[in-house]
C-alpha cells in the first residue's frame, strides 16, 4: 500500500468533480523518467549501520551484547563487504541494469520475491481492501434493510444494489476512458507518466497462479471480445457482460444497469429450477501451489474451461453482486431495522470483513482474487473492493475508485427513478446478446477440492482480527497548521509509541515510499524505528522530561522520518539495493557472507509493524491489509484534514497481539503527542 503524500500532486483540492475534466495537450517535447539508480555501495551499508542502532541498544538495555562491542563488529562485516564481495556484488547489479530494458529491480527482482514467489494464499495475506463512503441517493430503509420491495425475484439482490453497481462500473470505465484520451493525467507530466503506465496494470489481465513463481495472463487483443467486458460474479456463477462499444467506449450507465439485471433474470431463472454454482472461486483463494495444482486440472477437463479462464483473464474489472448484507451475528440489530445504521464503528467492521473474505461463514466465495480491481456491492448498495496487490500498489486503484465513487446516483442518467411497483421480470424474455455464461465443467474432485480449500481459508478468515479506526480529535489540518509538523511522519511516531505502550520492546517497521521519480519505479521501505524515534518513544513516558524536552524529541524523530522518507523516495533507500546484492551472490562459487546471514540482518526486516497510509480518504470509510507476521500488525491509514481512518489486521493465534488493544494504543499516543504542543514553546 502507499504513501500518503501522493495524494495532493495527483489529487486536485475538489478530485474530479468537474463533469467534463480539462483537455491538457501539448505538442512540445514531452518529459522522460530518469532511471531507478543503483544506489552507492557505501552509502547503503553505512544507513543499513545506521538503521539498526536502535535495536542494537535495546539489545544491550534487555542484557544483551554491549552496544558498542556489537556495533563495531558491525563495522567489520560492512567494511569487509565493501571492500571485497560487496564491490564485485555492486557491479554485477550495474552489468544487470544496463542490461535492463527499464531497470535493475523491477525487470529482474521485484514481482518474484515480493509477490510471485509468495505462496500463501492471497486472501488477507496480500489483496488489499477498500470500503466506499455510502451513496446518500440510496433511502436509508434499503441501507438497514427494511425494503423488501427492492429485492428481485429470489436472488436476494435489490434494485438499489444493481443501480449503484452499474454506476461504479460505468464510473471506472469512464475514467479509463478518460485517461486513455490524455484527458486527465496526461504523458505531458512526469506524474502522468508514472500514473498512466501503473494504471494500465489493472485493467484486463490476471495474475495466474504456477507451481513455485505465479506470472501475470497476456493482454487480449483489441479485437478479442472479451477484452471488452468485465467479470461478473453473482451466486458463485460467473459471467461476461459486453460494457465497451466497437470503439472501445464505455456504454451508457443506464445500458449497463439492463445488461445486469439481464443476467440477474438468468439468475433468478437457474436459482428457481434448483440449480447451483460449484464455487470455483475459493480454489483461487487457496494455497498458491494448490491452485496451480487444480486450475491446471480444471483446464485440462476441458476445452470450455479454458476459454472461460481466458475471458475471466482479459476483462476490464471484475464486479461481485453479494445477496446478502453481511453483518455478524454478535451485531444483529432491531427487528424494525434488520441492519446496523451505517457509519457505526460495528457496521463499518462487518462491511471489512466481508470485503476482506467474503462471507466469513462461506469465505472465499464469489469473488475473483486474480484480479487486480474487483468491485463488491452488497445487496444494501454497501459497495467497495479489493485488489490483487502485484500489478500496483493500492494508491493507484484507490485513485480510480474515489473517481467513480465521488459521484452518487443520478436517476436521470438512467432515464427516471427506481420503479418498485413494476412487475418482476420475466426471464423468459431474456436478451443474452450482450453478455454470455462462464460456466465451468467440474468433476467429484473438483467438488471436493472446494469443500477441502474453504475449509482452509475458514481457519485464515477466523483467525484474522481485522477493525477499523476512526480517530477525529484532529487530523491533519492541526498538524500542518497548529503543530508544524509532517502529518504522515507524526502518525509515524504515533504507531512507534503505541507499539512500545503494548509491547514493551521495539520492532523493525516498514512504511511504503514510492519511487514513482523513475521509470518503472515501485516502491522502497522507509525504516521507521530509527534512534530519534526510539529517543522520542522513551521520553513519552519518562516523568523527569518537561513537556518542552518531549516536543523536542518528538520534533527530532519526526525531521529524522522526513530525511528517510525523501531518501527512500528519490533512489536512496537501502532495502531493495540489499536485496539486490544479496541475489547476485553466487552460492554455487560459495558466496557468502557474514553481513547477510547475520540474525540482525534477518531481525532489521522482520516487519512486525507494515505500515502505509494512503490518501485523506473523503470517499472511503476504511481500509486494509494483512499483518506481515503472525505476532504483529498490517495498518493502513487515511489521514484525513478532521479524522484519521485507520485499517488494522492482527491474529487472533498470537498472545501479544490485539487489534482492539491497538486502536486504543494509538488512539492515547496520538491524544497524548497533543498536548505536547498545547504548552507554549520556549524562546519562540
Amino acid at each position: 500500500m502507499l504513501r500518503g503524500q501522493i495524494h495532493n500532486l495527483l489529487h486536485p483540492s475538489r478530485p474530479f468533480m468537474q463533469s467534463q475534466p480539462t483537455v491538457i495537450r501539448h505538442a512540445s517535447s514531452r518529459p522522460t523518467l530518469p532511471r531507478l539508480p543503483v544506489p552507492d555501495l557505501r552509502l547503503t551499508l553505512q544507513r543499513y549501520l545506521v538503521s539498526i542502532e536502535p535495536l542494537l541498544r535495546e539489545d544491550a538495555e534487555r542484557g544483551g551484547p554491549a552496544f558498542e562491542p556489537a556495533l563495531e563488529q558491525r563495522r567489520r562485516w560492512v567494511e569487509d563487504f565493501e571492500n571485497g564481495l560487496g564491490k564485485l556484488c555492486q557491479e554485477r547489479l550495474h552489468q544487470l541494469d544496463k542490461a535492463s530494458p527499464h531497470n535493475w529491480l523491477d525487470d529482474n527482482f521485484w514481482l518474484k520475491k515480493a509477490y510471485h514467489e509468495w505462496r500463501a494464499p492471497l486472501v488477507i495475506n496480500s489483496n488489499w481492501w477498500l470500503s466506499f463512503v455510502n451513496d446518500p441517493s440510496v433511502p436509508l430503509d434499503v441501507q438497514l434493510g427494511h425494503n423488501s420491495r427492492a429485492l428481485i425475484g429470489n436472488t436476494g439482490l435489490t434494485r438499489w444494489q444493481i443501480r449503484r453497481a452499474a454506476l461504479l462500473v460505468h464510473r471506472v470505465l469512464e475514467f479509463k476512458a478518460q485517461l486513455d484520451r490524455q484527458e486527465i493525467y496526461p504523458d505531458t507530466t512526469r506524474a502522468g507518466i508514472w500514473f498512466r503506465r501503473t494504471t494500465s496494470h489493472i485493467f484486463n489481465r490476471s495474475r495466474l497462479p504456477r507451481p513455485s513463481c505465479d506470472v501475470f495472463s497476456t493482454p487480449p487483443s483489441a479485437s478479442d471480445r472479451s477484452s471488452r467486458t468485465i467479470l461478473l460474479c453473482v451466486h458463485d456463477w460467473f459471467y461476461a457482460v459486453d460494457v465497451l462499444d466497437d470503439s472501445f467506449q464505455p456504454l451508457p450507465v443506464r445500458e449497463l444497469e439492463k445488461r445486469i439485471l439481464g443476467i440477474v433474470a438468468d439468475v433468478h431463472r437457474r436459482l428457481s429450477e434448483g440449480a447451483s454454482a460449484v464455487p470455483i472461486s475459493v480454489l483461487g483463494a487457496d494455497d498458491r501451489d494448490q491452485w496451480a495444482s487444480n486450475l491446471d486440472y480444471l483446464l485440462h477437463l476441458s476445452l470450455r474451461n479454458r476459454k472461460t479462464l481466458s475471458s475471466i483473464n482479459h476483462s476490464l474489472i471484475a464486479l461481485s453482486l453479494d445477496p446478502y448484507t453481511y453483518v455478524r451475528p454478535s451485531h444483529s440489530a432491531t427487528s424494525e431495522y434488520p441492519l446496523l445504521q451505517p457509519d457505526a464503528p460495528d457496521e463499518v467492521d462487518d462491511h471489512l470483513h466481508n470485503l476482506r473474505s467474503s462471507h466469513p461463514e462461506r469465505p472465499a466465495r464469489n469473488r475473483w482474487w486474480d484480479k487486480p480491481f474487483n468491485l463488491i456491492v452488497e445487496s444494501n448498495a454497501r459497495a467497495g473492493a479489493i485488489g490483487e496487490h502485484s500489478p500496483c500498489d493500492a494508491l493507484v486503484p484507490s485513485i480510480v475508485a474515489e473517481y467513480a465513487v465521488v459521484q452518487g446516483i443520478d436517476d436521470t442518467m438512467f432515464g427516471g427513478p427506481i420503479d418498485l411497483t413494476e412487475p418482476h421480470f420475466s426471464s423468459s424474455n431474456v436478451d443474452m446478446a450482450s453478455w454470455r455464461r462462464l460456466d465451468w465443467d467440474t468433476d467429484a474432485y473438483i467438488e471436493a477440492q472446494c469443500i477441502e480449500a474453504e475449509k482452509r481459508i475458514k481457519c485464515l478468515v477466523n483467525n484474522s482480527d481485522d477493525g477499523a479506526m476512526w480517530f477525529n480529535a484532529y487530523g491533519t489540518s492541526w498538524i500542518k497548521e497548529f503543530a508544524r509538523q509532517s502529518p504522515d511522519a507524526y502518525v509515524q511516531m504515533a504507531m512507534q509509541l503505541a507499539w512500545y505502550r503494548t509491547r514493551g520492546t521495539f520492532t523493525a517497521t516498514y512504511e511504503t515510499a514510492l519511487t514513482r521519480l523513475f521509470h518503472h519505479g515501485r516502491t522502497e521501505t522507509i525504516r521507521t524505528l530509527s534512534n530519534d524515534s526510539r529517543a522520542f518513544v522513551l521520553g513519552m513516558d519518562n516523568s523527569s522530561l518537561t513537556t518542552e524536552e518531549r516536543r523536542k524529541l518528538l520534533e527530532r524523530a519526526i525531521q529524522t522520518h522526513t530525511n528517510l522518507t525523501r531518501a527512500a523516495s528519490t533512489g536512496k533507500g537501502i532495502d531493495r539495493h540489499l536485496l539486490g546484492l544479496r541475489l547476485v551472490l553466487r552460492s554455487e562459487l560459495g558466496e557468502d557472507h557474514p553481513l547477510f546471514s547475520d540474525e540482525l540482518f534477518s531481525r532489521s526486516q522482520t516487519w512486525k509493524l507494515s505500515t502505509s497510509g494512503l490518501s485523506a480518504g473523503h470517499q472511503f470509510r476504511g481500509t486494509g491489509f494483512g499483518a506481515s507476521e503472525a505476532d504483529g500488525y498490517g495498518i493502513n491509514y487515511l489521514a484525513g484534514p478532521d479524522v484519521i481512518k485507520f485499517g488494522i489486521e492482527s491474529k487472533h493465534s498470537s498472545p501479544l497481539t490485539s487489534t482492539q488493544l491497538f486502536k486504543d494504543a494509538i488512539t492515547q499516543a496520538l491524544l497524548d503527542m497533543r498536548l505536547l504542543f498545547l504548552v507554549p514553546r520556549a524562546n519562540m
